[in-house]
């Protein structure tokens, strides 16, 4: 009787260890995600009318995707569904902000975190402030970094998943859900003033991104998503079948959404300081200084390793009531847009990337080549059209000429030791060879503009409405910038021919 009485404690035993079973819609979700990476993880297409197909399917499994996750979420968050959130730029949330930063031993020095239009969140400059005066400063403890990820639960599968060995980004993006979901997080009044959505390519739709038609950056922002989606699908596999302390935080509260926010926060926002050991740089988010908003200037962001801290100078003098601003590096709108979710429209430093190459139909392709690789330049290569006078580099300006050459020029400058003055506006050429070289980039130019589906006097127009949606906006910018390069390279290029 004892024995078989045993038994049965053992077999309750065996039963209570089995995992429950997943429920009809946790079996949908799980489907759909593994269709969803398998999707994501082979394409790999030939041009941008083949992307926006797979973009199509995407799209159609994150829908189904967002439905069962929002179904699950109000199941097992039942008791949440009462609790209102404070929005980001509440009293509440800046006093509770403002308070955690004095506690840890940040300084905001003559100014304060005030609400912009067309901006949100930024710093407003409380009194005139002279040009290097410190104004923001914060410790290393209070900065969250892939250092403090790899102390925290997140360490034994950052030493499992090598994308999390490898990609700094993506372990950031990782760590900060850990944190969000994480009712004791240190983090907390930081979590609680950032944004709760971005305009970044992450949160298009399909007909938003479509208006970036004929633009080279569509391309580089269906890549972007492509790569992000495989990720979060990658991720919630791994979550579900893992019983790791992640995992297991993860399960119920990691959605597609909440993973969007998590990786754009990341992109927006993050920078390089130090390791502790000096040895390397490491990624980071610096709460305070990324409340700072963009402009020309120059970089005044260092890192004090003797106070342990990154310090924020003013680049210039700011006076009173103005909004402070920093410079975020020399990046062009296309990287913003993908990146950060904004075009900046006065960015000295943008370019539209042209790419041009030597037909294999070409009799004289092989000398072409030969005389392109003297001067380190490939012959399918990308060229960049610079905002400024002079739009055309010597890379360009060298291709240029080589693909226009005949047989007995490109002869003559493969033997050359001079061959890279062809890199220079200067070189002395046969004014026929000059005639045909700009009339071609002419051409090019003409039909890349003759590619988007509105002209720039039309973005203009759009712009002025104010029910554009935020997204629309950014879009129309982007491509905006990118016509008024090609225009404005388009009049010089004119220019040289009618010399």
């Amino acid at each position: 009787m004892g024995k078989k009485l045993q038994n049965n404690s053992t077999n309750k035993s065996r039963v209570s260890n089995k995992k429950p079973k997943p429920s009809k819609e946790e079996k949908e979700l799980l489907e759909t995600v593994d269709s969803l990476l398998r999707l994501t993880t082979f394409p790999i297409h030939n041009n941008v009318a083949q992307s926006l197909d797979c973009q199509k399917q995407i799209n159609s499994f994150i829908e189904r995707i967002r439905v069962l996750e929002e179904k699950l979420s109000k199941k097992q968050n039942k008791s949440s569904d009462s609790k209102t959130t404070p929005v980001r730029h509440s009293k509440e949330n800046i006093e509770t902000f403002t308070g955690w930063l004095k506690e840890n031993n940040a300084e905001l020095n003559g100014c304060s975190i005030s609400v912009f239009d067309g901006y949100d969140l930024g710093i407003k400059v409380d009194k005139d402030i002279s040009q290097s005066s410190l104004v923001i400063a914060v410790p290393r403890k209070i900065t969250m970094s892939v250092e403090s990820a790899r102390k925290s639960i997140v360490q034994d599968l950052v030493n499992k998943v090598d994308i999390l060995k490898n990609m700094p980004n993506v372990l950031l993006a990782v760590y900060l859900l850990v944190e969000k979901f994480s009712e004791t997080s240190f983090w907390k009044p930081y979590l609680d003033i950032l944004p709760k959505t971005y305009t970044t390519v992450l949160y298009f739709t399909l007909s938003e991104l479509e208006e970036l038609k004929g633009s080279p950056t569509l391309e580089v922002a269906l890549k972007q998503i492509r790569s992000i989606v495989r990720q979060y699908a990658y991720f919630h596999k791994l979550f579900w079948a893992s019983e790791d302390p992640v995992s297991e935080l993860m399960k119920n509260k990691f959605t597609f959404s909440e993973y969007c926010w998590a990786v754009s926060t990341v992109m927006t926002r993050q920078n390089m300081i130090p390791s502790e050991d000096d040895n390397s740089m490491i990624n980071a988010l610096i709460p305070l200084w990324d409340l700072c908003n963009h402009t020309n200037g120059t970089i005044s962001t260092d890192f004090n390793s003797q106070q342990d801290r990154s310090e924020c100078l003013a680049f210039r003098d700011f006076k009173a009531g103005e909004q402070l601003f920093i410079f975020y590096g020399v990046r062009t709108n296309a990287d913003f847009f993908v990146h950060n979710g904004f075009v900046y429209e006065d960015n000295e430093n943008d370019i539209y990337w042209i790419r041009l190459g030597i037909s294999k139909s070409d009799p004289l392709q092989e000398k072409r080549q030969e005389l392109l690789k003297k001067l380190g330049i490939w012959s399918m290569a990308e060229f960049s059209i610079k905002k400024g006078p002079r739009p055309v580099d010597g890379r360009l300006l060298a291709f240029l000429r080589i693909f226009n050459m005949d047989s007995d020029q490109l002869d003559h400058w493969i033997q050359s030791e001079k061959s890279s003055d062809l890199q220079y506006s200067e070189c002395a050429l046969d004014t026929a060879l000059e005639h045909k070289s700009w009339t071609f980039l002419k051409a090019r130019l003409s039909l890349l503009l003759a590619s988007y589906k509105t002209k720039q006097e039309d973005d203009e127009k759009l712009l002025e409405d104010p029910n554009l949606s935020a997204n629309l906006k950014v879009a129309i910018k982007m491509r905006f910038t990118e016509k008024r390069l090609l225009q404005d390279c388009l009049v010089y290029a004119e220019e040289m021919i009618q010399k």
